[in-house]
């Protein structure tokens, strides 16, 4: 009997990637060279796809040599001493920063700027210590803002002092809400709590949608870079409802010992997850001969 194979119709790019990815091949149609500041989206095999068409991925410092030249930022977001490089150094900057990131980082900058110099309030943020978005969030605050990257690290946090506390955009909204309860339980009397969820929807509505998903299969193939903060989300997600998950960047990656006493295969992937990747996945198992499956 033939497995039945089933994509998740609700995984893939989210807004943000998806325009970046627009704005990328968009330009690169001109035939113009265009380089990105780090990965376009953490997913090499898209990685790949897009410098076979082009484009050319740079780091900071190689950014700091360039002039008169055309940068993308994706969707992730930079701090403001980029576009100051940018400005110094005559580079176009192409803008994909997600309008989500974007919305924070100024709602972030707005906060810190109302902070008095000296013993001002403590500006705390739930995210990946060295994530791209989350350096662009600590450079709204001239990088004064504390980082904090699971629950157990908000119990190190100074409670004498005001807390104003954002999140990620990629973050588990459960996580975060228990790192609320626990600041408002410890906040001294005398200092003020503010949380503010920052949380994009795009991921934190997938969380629901794709437990679903993942019980509804014997197996799951969860397609994504490993590189990926909402993809790790996701994938845990995916494994509390359904042990039998995988997590693969790619079909090379499938072990036809997994589809052994296997009726039903559901592939689904994180908001970097382009979909021509979960269909090639798809079509790998359905390559694989029947004896070995």
């Amino acid at each position: 009997m033939p497995i039945k194979i089933e994509i998740d119709t609700g995984s893939g790019f989210c807004f943000g990637v998806t325009t970046a990815i627009k704005k990328a091949e968009e330009e690169l149609a001109k035939g113009t060279a265009l380089y990105c500041l780090g990965d376009i989206v953490h997913n090499g095999m898209e990685c790949e796809r897009l410098r076979r068409m082009g484009l050319i991925t740079i780091n900071h410092d190689e950014m700091a040599r360039l002039h008169d030249a055309k940068v993308l930022l994706r969707a992730h977001g930079e701090p403001p001493e980029t576009y100051e490089l940018a400005r110094r150094n005559n580079i176009d900057i192409i803008d994909a920063t997600c309008p989500v990131v974007l919305q924070l980082q100024k709602r972030i900058k707005q906060q810190y700027e109302s902070s008095p110099a000296v013993g001002g309030a403590a500006i705390v943020i739930f995210g990946k210590k060295g994530h791209a978005e989350v350096l662009g969030l600590v450079g709204q605050t001239k990088g004064t803002a504390t980082v904090i990257e699971s629950f157990d690290e908000a119990k190190k946090l100074d409670f004498t002092r005001d807390i104003y506390l954002y999140s990620q955009t990629t973050k588990s909204l459960d996580e975060f809400h228990r790192i609320i309860a626990y600041i408002q339980q410890h906040i001294s009397p005398t200092a003020t709590f503010r949380s503010f969820d920052t949380i994009c929807r795009s991921v934190a509505n997938r969380m629901g949608g794709i437990a679903q998903f993942a019980v509804r299969h014997d197996l799951i193939l969860f397609v994504c870079g490993r590189k990926s903060s909402n993809g790790k989300v996701l994938f845990n997600e995916c494994q509390r409802v359904n042990p039998n998950t995988h997590l693969v960047e790619g079909p090379s990656e499938i072990d036809p010992k997994w589809l052994d006493g296997v009726t039903t295969v559901g592939i689904c992937g994180a908001t970097s997850t382009p979909k021509w990747l979960m269909e090639q996945c798809r079509d790998a198992i359905n390559a694989i001969p029947i004896d070995k499956k």
